[in-house]
């Protein structure tokens, strides 16, 4: 059984950073991409940034210049930095993965609320 646990979030000031971390444990085979989506109250899950195993990586407008996302394939683990924090970065951050056989995971989702 494969699981996703997320860590990092939490509350911080308009200004500062967080790191979102998620590690991926169980029998997960052929990984490709490896992503953050956010959902804030009220609104759509959407995509934050995401990394294939080969290409290139994306992110949403919103938040390009301040995220980066990077990864660690030898601990299937994908992280997040957040700097520059906005209130409107506030939601639940989940964490995707998946593989080149059709599978998709999801983690348990991280809370992050940006307020002074």
């Amino acid at each position: 059984q494969v699981q996703l646990v997320e860590s990092g979030g939490g509350l911080v000031q308009p200004g500062g950073s967080l790191r979102l971390s998620c590690a991926a444990s169980g029998s997960i085979f052929s990984i490709n991409a490896m992503g953050w989506y956010r959902q804030a109250p009220g609104k759509q899950r959407e995509l934050v940034a995401v990394m294939p195993r080969i290409g290139s990586t994306h992110y949403a407008d919103s938040v390009k210049g301040r995220f980066t996302i990077s990864r660690d394939n030898a601990k299937n683990t994908v992280y997040l930095q957040m700097n520059s924090l906005k209130p409107e970065d506030t939601a639940v951050y989940y964490c995707n993965i998946n593989s080149f056989i059709g599978h998709d995971y999801w983690g348990q989702g991280t809370q992050v609320t940006v307020s002074s």
